[in-house]
Order: structure tokens, then C-alpha cells, then sequence
């Protein structure tokens, strides 16, 4: 990898910071590519707590409703 200064005469602390910035966001991404196998906490998947549907009420579902009396 290869940079450029293009305008300005940077002190070396100041080139040593912007290399650290440059490289920290490199890591950065190639840690968040697609490809990465991510582990996935159980606890905090959504399917693990509605892993199936619920029953949808039908049109004749009030005569099976219970009335006290």
C-alpha cells in the first residue's frame, strides 16, 4: 500500500496518526465483509422466540369465545 502526500509538509507524529487512522479503518472493513462468518448470539435471534406462526382466528370464531353465565 502506497500513500501520497500530495499538498502540506507533515510532521512525522502527524503522518503516524493518519496511518494509524488509514490502517484501524482497513481492519476495520475487511472485518465486516460479507463473505466473514459473523457469530450470531442465540439469545438475541428473533426466530428463537416466534419460530412458528400463530393460529389466525377463523370467521365462525366467536360461537367457540367462552361467556361466563
Amino acid at each position: 500500500m502506497n500513500i501520497k502526500v500530495v499538498r502540506g509538509n507533515p510532521t512525522p507524529e502527524e503522518l503516524a496518526a493518519a496511518l494509524a487512522v488509514v490502517r484501524a479503518r482497513a481492519v476495520a472493513a475487511s472485518a465486516t465483509t460479507p463473505g466473514a462468518a459473523q457469530h450470531k448470539d442465540a439469545w438475541s435471534d428473533p426466530s428463537r422466540i416466534a419460530n412458528h406462526r400463530l393460529p389466525q382466528p377463523g370467521p365462525t370464531s366467536w360461537s367457540r369465545t367462552y361467556w361466563p353465565g
